[in-house]
Formats: C-alpha cells, sequence, structure tokens
C-alpha cells in the first residue's frame, strides 16, 4: 500500500480531481491503479475565502515497488494499514455465567460488541428506555417540563452522547486501531463513510438514534441480551469477588463479570458504589456556561465567509489562561446547534448542546468551562464534587424557575438581570426564563469567563458581543469521581470492570466507544487464561 501526504485541493474538487492528482503524483495509468481511499482529510484555511483540503491517502497499486522508485516525493511512501483484530473464545469454552453489562452508552455498547464478536453472549441492563421510546420521553419533557428521571438526556439507550452534537475525533493515543475501529463500526450501522477520514467527524442526534438501534438489533442476533427500565440497585459481594447484582430492587442475576459503563450522570448509582466499598477517588472537572452566537459569525471567522456550499457549519476551539491561573476553554462545541436542557434530577437543571447531522440551526454554541479541582470542593468525602455539581444545578433551577435561565452576555458583565434579547435569539430545546447569571457560579469563575470571553474577542471579532446569549449551568462536562481500576482493567473487587466516560477513563463518545473495547478484550483474555 502507497500512502500520499499533503494533497491539497480546493474545496470544491470531485472525487475525480482527487484521483487525477493521486495519478499525476504517482505517475501512473488508471491500469496501474487498483484502489485508492482517503485516510485524512483536513481543511486548510490560511488563504481564506480561498479554502483548500489537504488529503491524505491510501493507494493500491499495481507493480507497488517500481511506482516508488521511480517517484522522488517525502510525501509519497510505503504504509502498511493498522487493523484492528478480535480475540475469540474457543468454542470448548462455556461460562457459567455471563457477563453483565451495565448501561447501554457508547462504552457499553461497543464492549458489548466486542463480545459478542469475541463469542460471548452478555446481558446489557439500562435504566432508561430503548431509543426509540427515549426520543419520545425527551421531546415531550423539552416541551412540557416533565422530567423522567430514568430515561432522559442522560438516561438511556445510546448514552449522554445520543443528544449531543455526536462528535467523533478523539485525543486518545491510539497505536491498536481502536479509534478508526469504532468509526467503522459507526459505518457499519449506518453512519455515512466520511467520518473515517473527516478532521472532525461527527454525526448528529438524528444519525445516531437509528446507529444506536441497529447496534442493539446486531448485538441480539449474536446472542445478547437487553434489559430496558432495568436499573441495578444492588451488588453482591463476598470475599471480594463480585457474585451477583439486584435489579429494580427484586431481581437477581448472577454473574461474575460486571461491566459498569454507567455513565457521569448515574449518581445514585455512584452512592450505592460508595457504600459497597468498590475503591473510587474525586477527580477533577470543569463547570461554566452555554454561549449561542450566530452561525454566520463563526463561518466569517473560518472561512471568510458567512456561508460555504461546500462546507457545513464551521466551529471553533478556544482555550485562555487567566490571570488567576484558571484555564478558560470552548467544549462541546456545536455549529448550527441547539441548547438543550438536559437536567435528570427533579429541581436540578442542567445543559448540554446538541446538533442534528446537517448542523442548520441559525446559531453557534459551545460551552465556556473552568476547571474545578476537589480542592474547589473540600471535605474527605469521594463524592463531594458530585454534591458540588448538585448545588449548581440547584441554583440553576431556581432562577429559571424551571425553565433554562439565559442573559445577555453585556448583562451578565454588568451583574444585572436581562429583559429582552438582541440580534442572537436562542436555539434551544426545553423552555427559557431571564435570569442573572451571575448568582449561580461562584465570583472567581464568574471572572475568570469574562476574562476568558474578552480574550476570545481578540480571536473571533464579535465573540464578546453584548446580545450572545449566555445559560446554564453546563455541569455534566465529566465525571467527578474515578472508579479505580488497575492495569487489566480490573478494580480491587474481582470481576468488577470499571469502563468508559461515568469510571472517569474517557471523555466523549469515541474515547468511551474505545474504552469499551479495550475492556472487552481485557474480559477475553481474562476468560481464554483462565479456561
Amino acid at each position: 500500500m502507497v500512502k500520499i501526504q499533503q494533497i491539497k485541493l480546493p474545496v470544491s474538487c470531485t472525487k475525480e480531481d482527487l484521483e487525477n492528482k493521486i495519478k499525476k503524483l504517482l505517475k501512473i495509468s488508471s491500469d496501474d491503479l487498483i484502489s485508492w481511499n482517503i485516510r485524512r482529510q483536513s481543511l486548510d484555511a490560511r488563504r481564506k475565502p480561498d479554502l483548500f483540503f489537504v488529503y491524505t491517502v491510501e493507494v493500491a497499486v499495481k507493480r507497488e515497488k517500481q511506482v516508488l522508485k521511480k517517484v522522488n516525493n517525502k510525501n509519497i511512501m510505503s504504509t502498511t494499514p493498522v487493523n484492528f483484530s478480535y480475540l475469540k473464545a474457543d468454542k470448548n469454552i462455556t461460562l457459567k455465567k455471563r457477563p453483565v453489562i451495565v448501561g447501554s452508552g457508547p462504552a457499553g455498547l461497543f464492549c458489548a460488541y466486542y463480545l459478542v464478536k469475541a463469542g460471548l453472549k452478555p446481558l446489557i441492563i439500562e435504566r432508561g428506555e430503548d431509543v426509540e421510546n427515549r426520543l419520545k420521553t425527551v421531546e415531550k419533557f423539552w416541551e412540557t417540563g416533565t422530567l423522567n428521571t430514568e430515561s432522559n438526556v442522560q438516561f438511556g439507550e445510546g448514552g449522554a452522547g445520543t443528544f449531543s452534537d455526536g462528535k467523533l475525533n478523539t485525543l486518545v493515543k491510539d497505536t491498536k486501531g481502536r479509534n478508526q475501529e469504532v468509526l467503522k463500526i459507526f459505518v457499519e450501522f449506518g453512519a455515512p463513510e466520511e467520518i473515517l477520514y473527516q478532521q472532525k467527524p461527527h454525526l448528529g442526534t438524528d444519525l445516531l438514534i437509528g446507529i444506536v438501534k441497529n447496534m442493539r438489533n446486531y448485538i441480539k442476533s449474536a446472542g445478547g441480551e437487553f434489559s430496558f427500565s432495568s436499573k441495578m440497585t444492588d451488588i453482591q459481594i463476598e470475599n471480594g469477588i463480585i457474585k451477583s447484582i439486584t435489579i429494580n430492587d427484586v431481581e437477581n442475576v448472577e454473574t461474575d463479570c460486571l461491566v459498569l459503563a454507567i455513565g457521569h450522570s448515574a449518581r445514585d448509582t455512584f452512592m450505592l458504589l460508595k457504600n459497597k466499598n468498590l475503591p473510587m477517588e474525586a477527580k477533577a472537572f470543569a463547570v461554566g456556561l452555554r454561549i449561542e452566537h450566530l452561525q454566520t459569525l463563526i463561518n466569517l471567522y473560518q472561512y471568510g465567509q458567512e456561508n460555504s456550499s461546500y462546507l457545513s457549519a464551521a466551529s471553533y476551539k478556544l482555550t485562555h489562561k487567566c490571570q488567576n491561573k484558571r484555564g478558560v476553554y470552548s467544549f462541546c462545541m456545536c455549529p448550527g446547534g441547539f441548547v438543550v436542557n438536559a437536567s435528570s434530577e427533579e429541581k436540578r437543571l442542567a445543559v448540554n448542546g446538541m446538533s442534528y447531522h446537517d448542523r442548520d440551526s441559525d446559531n453557534a454554541n459551545s460551552a465556556l468551562i473552568v476547571t474545578v479541582v476537589p480542592e474547589d470542593f473540600p471535605g474527605t468525602d469521594v463524592l463531594r464534587g458530585m454534591e458540588f455539581q448538585r448545588n449548581l444545578e440547584e441554583k440553576a433551577y431556581k432562577l429559571g424557575k424551571g425553565n433554562i435561565p439565559i442573559q445577555l452576555y453585556g448583562d451578565f458583565v454588568q451583574n444585572k438581570t436581562s429583559v429582552s434579547l438582541g440580534k442572537v435569539n436562542p436555539c434551544m430545546k426545553g423552555n427559557y426564563s431571564f435570569a442573572n447569571l451571575r448568582e449561580l457560579l461562584p465570583e472567581e469563575l464568574n471572572t475568570s469567563l469574562i476574562e476568558g470571553i474578552e480574550a476570545f474577542e481578540k480571536i473571533i471579532p464579535g465573540f464578546s458581543g453584548e446580545d450572545s446569549v449566555l445559560s446554564g449551568i453546563e455541569s455534566r462536562t465529566s465525571s467527578p469521581v474515578r472508579i479505580v481500576r488497575n492495569e487489566l482493567f480490573e478494580s480491587e473487587i474481582c470481576g468488577i470492570y470499571p469502563c468508559g466516560e461515568g469510571a472517569g477513563y474517557a471523555g466523549g463518545i469515541t474515547s468511551a466507544a474505545m474504552d469499551g473495547l479495550k475492556v472487552g478484550e481485557a474480559i477475553m483474555k481474562k476468560i481464554i487464561n483462565f479456561s
């Protein structure tokens, strides 16, 4: 296989244009070209509004050695693609107790996918509804404010990521091919092939719903079982070994392999694990507010034009180190998206960002967050960070009188409640009310946000516009705890495997899915070694 890097073409180019460029660079004819695929596509906007895509491609050619000999180009080289492989259970291996996976978000689903590919038949329990009914429940909540505390934006098949922008990029270092494998699996179950090579791939809620359903059906066809509206309410441990779990306080399920893919908002489950003395530790996370701008403003900054017929809505990523040493940064940026009421507990309110695949709303929104560390919520309770989140969410609920509290940025700076909107009309899922968000966060975090927004104005002119819309509280950026596991991905309690974002080992859809594959592999290694 031949790899070609740094192929630069206008964003209006076609696949035919790219193929012709490949043949020209390799000095070959169409007869010598066997196949080719895009490995990576990124945007070069340094000369905006003249925009270019930069490609890395992998090419199969006839007489590869001869082709490489006649090409003198440092960006052309031989390559061997990394392919992910699955461990398989011997047909003679029979398990007395099947693995149980708690949670059907990305970590749980991809762990289940690995296990059925390896020949096992896991049981996946999910406190929320299947994705089709969950969608109806969430939309009813946004319309009426009637919250189902067991099935909502945080809980249910697909996890919290289902009602998000559906970003698939990750900073996780990957030498085993897991990242690409996750993307291939998404494509297998309905995602567009472009996610395999885009610099910032995303799916959107509308596509994720269908993909999650297709994954479930495949896992079931391979012997896995799903049980929805099924919450783990107790764990039975004997002599440091998992023995069984209780579902909905009534049903006992024996297992010697329990995957905890519980998500970052399973607060009652965190309390259960604490009471069972499962080793956990408090960890840093971040809190802040959402900010909305007109999408045309962000497009103008990134593309040099308010709209592009060849590119989707533009995104941004911003960071600033404040004078007080705290960092302010954008998080979960949603081009052409919506701010959503993402609450999961009564009389507590949290927000998140969401986009559909087409990213075609009028506004761009992003969380602007500040890192908080255990020293910001002193004490010895391992769940003190969780209580810090809860306190902020209770304030947000009261400020908005049950609705999403919003405020114009100019009024936030002046510490006064907004009374009307400007150019930016909120794109929101759920009702909203004017409030003074300065009353929500500790003042040190407020001043950090203002300093950060003013710094971002120097990068994106108009970012600190007085009519930019703030909303809160963004409190579920990551898990407030880490469920301790060893190098074999296992807890101190034998047979328990903490997994994904809720366990503190991931930070988004792709990294959680990759962690699910890692845990699935760890389970198989243990089974094979002890069989």
